[in-house]
């Protein structure tokens, strides 16, 4: 994702987006697999070169769970930094959870009453964010201050079970395998829940939930009944328990042939749909309510992050004044970043 800073945030002026599937077979040998680091490779070169034509001032690139877990995933980053030119820092669960947060932290600090919400009631002090990846899923636990703006995380998990190594683990399609995939996750959600008694603040109407990744934007979109894919329609979208319920049911009822067929799907995400759903249910299940759909990720929180620490360093250098000054002009100014 390429941007250049707005006064009202930033503007995107390229994206690029591939599934590579980096972790593919981690779950069964522990290491990146030959054919994965390719593909992989070849998207960082895609990037590589959308670097070299937008020369951008600020450049950030990440790796996350497939990277962490993987005994050869450092050598990795370096073959990757070896072959493209491309450095790319390895970040951890708390890290990835955080960029998460930081990146909705707009929909978590906002009052109800949104899109689609039926209950034009006071903003929540509380805030639970579920990111669902290929790896791991990155759940938050955040103390929001809706009147100030601001926003810390309190307390995150990070789960061993993404929608890649949901699918490897669970491979055999038989009975009963999508409650054991449900069961699986739920296990992790238990000590998380215990800590930070987050369902008696869900019962008191106090926590706001929001869910970013293919598996939340897939059910928002099935939920609008969209024909293809439209991101201000999903961005912000309210998706109740029953609602969300009800496209679970209707991806069941498809099948993988459907879901391949689906505009809002298709062939290569396919087959890991079910396997997010099963971790979704699995958090549903745990902490029942409401959730914001939200189509951004760790690409916007980072950009974000590097626009307020470029901030921070022109107020230091120059003071308050002029840097407010530099700060509002500065449209001209570009970040870059990607994450694998």
């Amino acid at each position: 994702m390429i941007a250049a800073r707005t006064a009202a945030g930033f503007s995107v002026l390229d994206s690029y987006s591939r599934m590579v599937r980096l972790g593919e077979g981690l779950q069964k040998s522990g290491e990146l697999t030959d054919e994965a680091m390719g593909r992989t490779i070849e998207a960082v070169r895609a990037c590589a070169v959308r670097i070299e034509k937008r020369r951008p001032v600020l450049i950030r690139a990440v790796a996350t769970e497939a990277c962490r877990r993987a005994a050869n995933g450092r050598a990795f980053i370096d073959r990757i930094r070896h072959e493209t030119g491309v450095a790319i820092d390895i970040i951890s669960s708390r890290e990835e959870a955080e960029l998460a947060v930081e990146s909705c932290a707009s929909l978590l600090l906002q009052a109800r009453g949104g899109q689609g919400e039926t209950a034009a009631s006071p903003a929540a002090n509380r805030g639970l964010l579920l990111d669902i990846g290929g790896g791991s899923t990155e759940i938050a636990w955040v103390r929001l201050d809706p009147e100030r703006r601001i926003h810390e995380v309190i307390g995150y998990v990070s789960i061993p079970a993404g929608v890649i190594t949901l699918s490897e683990k669970f491979s055999r399609r038989r009975p009963g395998v999508y409650r054991a995939m449900v069961s699986y996750v739920r296990k992790y959600l238990e000590n998380f829940e215990a800590v930070h008694r987050i369902r008696g603040e869900l019962q008191r109407g106090n926590v706001r939930m929001v869910g970013t990744s293919g598996t939340v934007t897939t059910l928002a979109c099935l939920d609008l009944d969209l024909a293809r894919y439209t991101r201000w329609a999903v961005d912000g979208h309210y998706l109740d328990r029953q609602a969300s319920q009800k496209a679970i049911s209707r991806l069941h009822r498809m099948g993988i042939s459907g879901m391949r067929a689906h505009p809002c799907i298709g062939p290569e995400r396919a087959a890991y749909v079910m396997p997010g759903c099963a971790i979704f249910d699995a958090v549903q299940s745990m902490w029942p309510g409401g959730v914001i759909v939200a189509d951004r990720g760790l690409r916007d929180g980072m950009l974000i992050r590097m626009m307020k620490g470029a901030a921070q360093a022109n107020m230091r250098r120059d003071g308050p004044h002029r840097a407010a000054s530099a700060d509002a002009s500065a449209t001209s100014g570009r970040e870059t970043l990607f994450s694998i």
